[in-house]
């Protein structure tokens, strides 16, 4: 019948849309991603077919056979739902997956989902944008093809202004905080990574752009770049709660 990329949001159930919910709630394939939180898989009605097609480091599924399942699943008179974590459309290769099933013939939706550039980000209280601080932000990935160079001009963007958002950028963090400081970036500018945003497990790892690559932080995180990354705005409560801050010694391995 039709395929549907939704988007699931950075991880929060709570953060779903409505019509992400209801299709979750109804479909009769669910085709996951890696970052597809437990607690929305679970939203699924039982007897529901799960298929993991999740990109974890070491095992990857290759992403021409994630659009041939999707175009076969299409085809069956199914009701499928693609679960993609964050927004399909914004480093989801949703936008691949979608141009398969159009050139298939097959009848697809897109639902926007809260992107992780952003909601992550405001779960640890820091706005990508701030009057008088940011007037602007960018979201790039961190992730390179095996082998491959980052196509990022990482030098350019430091002079671009305003927020960096960067996204699967754990593993080359110490590439990108080098190129953004020889771009023009200066040593201190401050830095928080924010992993697994919206979840119980939240975890903000504050630090500074020179102390980037030595700082402690796991995948995956959403990394912010900025004068921003030094606010925190969230609530009291989420602060001594389940979003446990850990500060990274500036001055770590310099």
């Amino acid at each position: 019948m039709t395929v549907h990329l939704v988007g699931a949001g950075p991880g929060d159930p709570e953060l779903l849309t409505v019509r992400a919910m209801r299709l979750i709630a109804t479909a009769d394939v669910i085709v996951h991603d890696a970052l597809a939180s437990d607690e929305i898989i679970a939203l699924a009605r039982p007897g529901v077919e799960l298929i993991d097609v999740g990109k974890k480091p070491g095992n990857p599924t290759p992403q021409d056979l994630i659009n041939t399942l999707l175009v076969h699943l299409g085809s069956q008179g199914l009701e499928v739902v693609r679960l993609k974590g964050g927004d399909p459309f914004v480093f989801g290769r949703g936008g691949e997956e979608a141009e398969a099933l159009l050139q298939a013939g097959v009848p697809h939706t897109v639902v926007p989902g809260i992107t992780s550039a952003v909601g992550v980000p405001a779960a640890a209280g820091i706005p990508v944008t701030h009057r008088n601080v940011s007037p602007a932000f960018t979201v790039v990935t961190g992730h390179r093809e095996k082998g491959g160079a980052s196509t990022i001009e990482w030098e350019a963007l430091a002079k671009v202004g305003g927020t960096v958002v960067i996204l699967m950028g754990v593993a080359e963090r110490a590439i990108i905080a080098r190129r953004l400081m020889d771009g023009g970036l200066a040593p201190d500018t401050p830095v928080a990574a924010v992993r697994y945003g919206t979840r119980a497990g939240q975890t903000v790892v504050r630090t500074d752009l020179a102390g980037l690559g030595a700082a402690d932080i796991s995948a995956p995180s959403t990394i912010v770049v900025g004068a921003v990354a030094a606010f925190d705005f969230s609530p009291p409560a989420s602060k001594s709660g389940a979003a446990a801050t850990a500060a990274a010694d500036r001055k770590a391995d310099r």
